[in-house]
């Protein structure tokens, strides 16, 4: 049986007179990698933040596995879901320390804490840098590093801001399998926000095409890349102007 673990009804942002996000509903399945895909400036960092709530909508519903996103359940959610923008920003200490921040706010033992943290520097490639200074970290294993913050709270949502646009060929790979191993292995479901044609069909199992503002189409990705239904999403795929 098909579970969601968020769904959007009739979602708008407006920013003074500007409306960046119009009449976005959709349903977000668990454990599944979703793509928002669409050119820079059509509303996927926005939608992205709004659904972190980082942000509040103008007008809409969002529900998290069923918990509305107000109130007393806003609080219960923001521990049940996490963050990595395009651009990481760590702490100016340790390695260690940056990943552990999360668990240190929840009151997690020092003895858990050192457990998940090699734990999760292990997955992202990253168990010899424990005692490392953030700063001296490159682009790419600073994204790592950032990533493995995030998962070290165990997030049953995991948000991505185009996590691998300013990164090299090698960690932008490398970012991309570890995407997939937490999918596999944690059943962790993922929003990831691309405008890389190649990127969402290698990784995402379902895409969720933006222009404007506004969903223009949603579809399984093999559906969504070989039968597309809607003629901006043919092309975008061409890599026509749009």
């Amino acid at each position: 049986m098909m579970t969601h673990a968020l769904q959007i009804q009739d979602l708008r942002k407006c920013y003074g007179g500007l409306e960046v996000l119009s009449g976005c509903s959709l349903e977000f399945e668990a454990g599944k990698v979703h793509v928002l895909l669409g050119p820079n400036g059509v509303g996927k960092t926005t939608l992205l933040r709004i659904l972190n709530l980082l942000e509040e909508p103008t007008e809409g519903v969002i529900q998290f596995n069923g918990f509305k996103e107000d109130g007393q359940d806003g609080s219960l959610i923001r521990r049940e879901i996490t963050m990595v923008f395009q651009r990481p920003a760590l702490f100016k200490t340790t390695v260690y320390r940056n990943v552990a921040y999360g668990l240190k706010l929840r009151k997690v033992s020092r003895e858990k804490i050192r457990e998940r943290v090699g734990e999760v520097l292990d997955l992202v490639g990253m168990s010899g840098c424990a005692g490392r200074e953030a700063r001296t970290l490159s682009a790419g294993e600073a994204q790592r590093v950032a990533l493995a913050r995030a998962l070290a709270v165990r997030p049953r949502i995991l948000f991505l801001d185009e996590p691998t646009a300013n990164l090299d060929p090698y960690n932008a790979r490398k970012v991309e399998e570890i995407i997939l191993e937490i999918k596999s292995r944690d059943q962790t479901t993922i929003l990831l926000a691309t405008h890389n044609l190649f990127q969402a069909q290698r990784i995402s199992d379902r895409v969720v095409f933006l222009y404007a503002g506004r969903v223009v189409e949603t579809a399984d990705t093999r559906t969504f890349f070989e039968h597309p239904k809607e003629e901006l999403s043919r092309q975008f795929i061409r890599g026509e102007w749009i």
